[in-house]
């Protein structure tokens, strides 16, 4: 006995030891600054940077969305799938207790039994009843086991990253479409003003066309002008429908109207945030979840390593049968037994290597996969940062277009009034104002998604915000996930 369980303990012992390589990050070469780093604002990264807008509605559509959106819900179910498969994984390393009891009555055939011929006296019929104990035992001595559990570990992390990202992704989405309703929501507007101004022209222009004081060609040409205003209302309000619908989808609703809680005028525009390049590594959800599926695939390369090792388990039964009831726990009725097994591969034509290239070949690709994701988030970082910084450029300008343009068109048409001018030259500058104001708008609103994509692309602890207001997993143990 004192053998056996010095066998054991040394068996025991070994088993800290695990075959395949142990994780290492790898050596990320970060730049040490942005290259339009200058346009850089205050540290506002780790805040709710939606509530910056000051649009109470705009927060209201996003505290529905993390609690009801469909993507979420998928996300925290996933977590929970991942959670399970852990646990299925992690208690293949401890030892696996049963209890088996049976009991029941049979008879036998006199004609078939010789003993019951011979003795006819025996019974026919008899009762039956054990109960037993088993246990059995995997010893991990070359880490397969071990291995396994780090890898499930590792995804369960990837999934709760991801659960992060989907979070990430549906406030910036929820944020940009309603930023792009209120544009279409201005468009339509300055479409609207426009028709109107250009109908009151024209209907003055019937009225001097049929005195005779103008031409028909004028009238035209007027006429052309307002229909071709007018033809843009039912295009901006087919978009403003599609828009309100698609925000519906993201909210976990029917597709319906969406409340506005003022205009774009309205709207403040979020401080710029800060951060150096190192910091995005730590801030974005989809890097984590990058570095997670690299130590998985690092981990199962262990366990196809163990797979050439041999595999021993220990078994043992111990229990108590009886045709008696009363006599099932008499010392007369116990029954033991213990046994080991050993199985070692030997010939598996190429199996177990070539579940060795697969493991290290999906490591590679998790590790090219991991230092694609940084370079993309730099890459998105830079792209934000240029485009918030430009679009404030462009859209100051365009200002400064759409005010000249105003003065030009009342110029014009106090030209065409002092009978200076035709009115061609009121309608090309008409034309321009009303295409101008179009395309402020637009970039306005182009400035807006600028910051809430540099806000996604930096990530932060806003993420942390919104991930409490999502509902979580169900989960048992949520610390033993993280």
């Amino acid at each position: 006995m004192r053998r056996s369980l010095n066998t054991v303990c040394v068996a025991l012992v070994l088993t800290g030891c695990a075959v395949g390589p142990d994780y290492q990050r790898p050596e990320i070469e970060a730049p040490p600054r942005y290259r339009f780093d200058d346009i850089m604002g205050v540290e506002s990264a780790i805040s709710a940077w939606w509530v910056q807008f000051r649009d109470p509605q705009l927060e209201r559509l996003i505290a529905v969305a993390l609690a009801e959106s469909k993507d979420v819900l998928i996300a925290a179910a996933r977590v929970e799938e991942f959670y399970g498969r852990y646990g299925v994984q992690r208690g293949q390393q401890f030892p696996q207790v049963g209890v088996q009891a049976e009991g029941g009555r049979q008879r036998q055939s006199r004609e078939s039994n010789p003993l019951l011929q011979v003795f006819p006296g025996t019974p026919a019929t008899n009762n039956f009843y054990s109960l037993d104990l088993g246990v059995s035992f995997e010893l991990d001595l070359w880490g397969r086991l071990r291995r396994g559990t780090e890898a499930a570990r590792a995804d369960l992390l990837a999934v709760e990253e991801n659960r992060r990202t989907v979070i990430l992704t549906l406030v910036s989405a929820v944020a940009t479409a309603y930023v792009n309703l209120l544009n279409l929501d201005r468009q339509l507007e300055i479409s609207r003003e426009t028709v109107r101004s250009r109908a009151e022209s024209l209907r003055i222009f019937d009225l001097r066309f049929k005195g005779g004081t103008i031409s028909e060609l004028e009238l035209q040409q007027l006429r052309s002008e307002y229909e071709t205003a007018l033809a843009t209302i039912p295009a901006v309000e087919k978009q403003i429908a599609q828009q309100e619908n698609n925000l519906s989808v993201l909210l976990g609703r029917n597709p319906g109207p969406i409340a506005r809680g003022g205009t774009l005028q309205k709207l403040v525009l979020p401080e710029v945030p800060a951060g150096l390049p190192s910091e995005v590594l730590e801030r974005r959800p989809d890097i984590r979840q990058a570095e997670q599926q690299l130590v998985a695939a690092n981990a199962r390369i262990g366990v196809a390593k163990a797979a050439f090792f041999p595999t021993i388990s220990l078994t043992g039964l111990l229990g108590v049968a009886s045709a008696d009831l009363s006599n099932l726990f008499s010392s007369d009725a116990r029954t033991w037994s213990f046994a080991g097994s050993v199985n070692q591969p030997i010939f598996t034509g190429g199996t177990l290597t070539g579940q060795l290239q697969v493991s290290e070949a999906q490591q590679k690709q998790a590790l090219y996969f991991y230092q694609q994701a940084i370079q993309a988030a730099f890459s998105e970082v830079e792209n934000s940062l240029v485009d918030q910084g430009k679009t404030r450029e462009q859209a100051a300008a365009q200002a400064r277009q759409v005010e000249a343009l105003g003065r030009y068109a009342y110029l014009a048409k106090l030209r065409f009034e002092n009978g200076y001018t035709s009115y061609i030259e009121v309608l090309d500058a008409e034309r321009s104002l009303f295409q101008a104001q179009l395309q402020l708008t637009q970039t306005q609103s182009q400035l807006y998604f600028a910051l809430i994509n540099l806000y996604k692309a930096l990530g932060g602890g806003w993420v942390d915000v919104a991930e409490r207001l999502a509902p979580p997993p169900t989960l048992k143990d949520e610390t033993a996930s993280r």
